[in-house]
């Protein structure tokens, strides 16, 4: 059975289900614009490649999303029909929005049985569900409406701080680590049983209107205030504000998903979650220390519609025929790869001096020199996360990393840095450890004393960290890094941050990689078995 998803909107992207294999990327990282809006043209071409199929050989194209709008559903449908032949509409089937979340999660979860949580901004008229898998039936029983919406209050606290809402709800959070809530906002919104209820009664940048006023923060100021922030710039008085803002904001989101949390917690269920809020990771957090553990789906937002738009219809189908049984994604690395003859070809083809190395060693002995290691092998992550494949590596043990990784990348000043950490080492660097070692940087965790020590670079200023664990099993090569390093310098861990400059995507090919490699004038790139230098 060959089924093609795809996600036509925000964040466009496409998946391929080949019996057991997955293939799967998202266009931004094809066309190089950030969080493109649009049908993924090139995700689909690639995906077809990569597991060698013909389009006439597809069975099912899963589309996430029901399409209300002539003009939209018209394109879509010429789209396809380019594609896969005028008949594509006898293999096409529509998944609503929050169904292809629910399903991302729940069928990768390798759960039998579980609670599936979303919560976003809105798609298809809602903004979160709570619905109950069991046997590969997703019944749901709970929902919240588009007016209703965690994910757009936030989104709303995004704009009004002056950042791009939708995209930077991150640098929120990031942001709220420097200060203290200092505002109540059950009046904003609240949860009602297991739905949210907006208090406003309005949302999008009427809602952030609603809230300037409330804050009595001036909205016409916003983007100087931000970009005062992100440059470090944080003692004037509209900045201090804004900080908390940032604070009162994600402490009232952690409220409401703590009580949420409490209240799912009487079904005796593990929980799968996914939407855009489940970027949050220290809301995430939050529901594993109520759980014990939690699985977040690693494409949770957007970007992993299409995943789960096939994901349904595969396992519809496979209970249709008795023949479903859960599936659990060990990992990530789902994206093209490119053949060391390639690469070597097009080192070639630019005139590129290069070097044949040891890869482990090389990488632990540039990370023990100070420098800095742009990173490129194997198959591209899915998902908005850097596990070793597209990631720039730095030593973890130098604080002053930060601010040359923060210039070099033109990343704000006030975002943390996360670290990959051996999985046998998770125990001693993680104090609030509960469940498995997370391996898809889906959540916070409390850094030991020992790890605050030793790991300075990547550890937030409220004593948090989001980790990545690595092992031999899944990350053959990238473990072997890190156990070199760890040889060198008694630290399991070494920092890892998207290879991509800030606003850009993670790199794709090898000439992306080389682009930002030159751009951000790292001090190594490493393409495969080859080291390329900076002169």
């Amino acid at each position: 059975m060959i089924i093609i998803g795809i996600h036509d909107g925000h964040d466009a992207g496409a998946v391929l289900f080949k019996d057991n294999n997955v293939y799967a990327v998202n266009e931004e990282r094809l066309n190089r614009v950030k969080k493109y809006r649009g049908f993924p043209r090139l995700s689909l071409k690639t995906v077809l490649e990569m597991a060698q199929v013909d389009p006439g050989d597809v069975d099912v194209i899963a589309v996430a999303g029901l399409f209300r709008r002539q003009k939209r559903l018209l394109e879509l449908e010429a789209e396809l029909s380019k594609i896969f032949g005028k008949e594509f509409k006898r293999k096409t089937i529509f998944v609503e929005h929050h169904l292809a979340h629910a399903a991302s999660a729940y069928y990768s979860s390798g759960l039998k049985e579980s609670l599936v949580l979303t919560i976003d901004a809105a798609g298809d008229g809602l903004s979160s569900t709570i619905s109950i898998g069991r046997d590969g039936e997703l019944i749901r029983i709970a929902q919240s409406t588009y007016i209703d919406s965690l994910g757009d209050f936030y989104a709303s606290i995004t704009e009004l701080l002056g950042f791009k809402p939708m995209r930077h709800e991150g640098k929120v959070m990031s942001l709220a680590a420097y200060g203290k809530p200092t505002y109540e906002l059950g009046s904003i919104i609240e949860l009602n049983g297991l739905s949210f209820e907006n208090h406003l009664k309005v949302i999008g940048v009427e809602a952030t209107r609603k809230l300037a006023e409330f804050f009595s923060f001036p909205l016409e100021r916003a983007k100087e205030v931000s970009s005062n922030l992100k440059r470090g710039i944080m003692d004037g008085e509209l900045e201090k504000k804004a900080i908390e803002i940032a604070a009162s904001a994600q402490a009232h989101l952690e409220k409401l998903i703590e009580e949420l949390g409490l209240r799912l917690k009487d079904y005796g269920l593990p929980v799968s979650y996914a939407g855009g809020v489940a970027q949050n990771v220290k809301a995430n957090a939050v529901l594993r220390r109520i759980f014990g553990d939690l699985w977040v789906f690693p494409a949770m937002d957007d970007a992993g519609l299409a995943f789960g738009a096939a994901a349904f219809v595969k396992a519809q189908l496979e209970r249709l025929y008795g023949k479903w049984k859960p599936f659990r994604l060990e990992h990530v690395y789902l994206g093209p790869s490119y053949s060391e003859e390639f690469i070597e070809e097009t080192l070639n083809k630019i005139n590129l001096e290069y070097e044949e190395v040891d890869t482990p060693s090389f990488i632990a002995d540039s990370l023990v020199e100070g420098k800095l290691v742009g990173l490129f092998q194997g198959g591209m992550e899915y998902g908005p996360r850097a596990l070793g494949n597209r990631s720039i590596l730095a030593d973890p043990r130098d604080p002053k990393v930060r601010d040359r990784l923060n210039l070099a990348l033109r990343r704000d000043v006030f975002q943390p840095f996360a670290p990959s950490i051996l999985e046998e080492d998770f125990p001693r660097y993680i104090d609030d450890l509960t469940g498995e070692p997370n391996r898809f940087m889906t959540m916070s965790y409390i850094a030991s004393e020992e790890f605050r020590d030793v790991a300075p670079a990547v550890v937030h200023v409220d004593g948090t960290t989001r980790p990545q664990s690595v092992t031999a099993e899944i990350s053959t090569t990238y473990y072997r890094i890190i156990r070199e390093f760890k040889k060198r310098s008694g630290v399991g861990a070494i920092l890892n941050t998207s290879f991509n400059m800030h606003g850009e995507p993670i790199v794709c090919s090898p000439y992306d990689a080389i682009k930002t490699f030159r751009e951000a004038k790292l001090d190594v790139l490493i393409l495969e078995k080859f080291a390329i230098y900076r002169y």
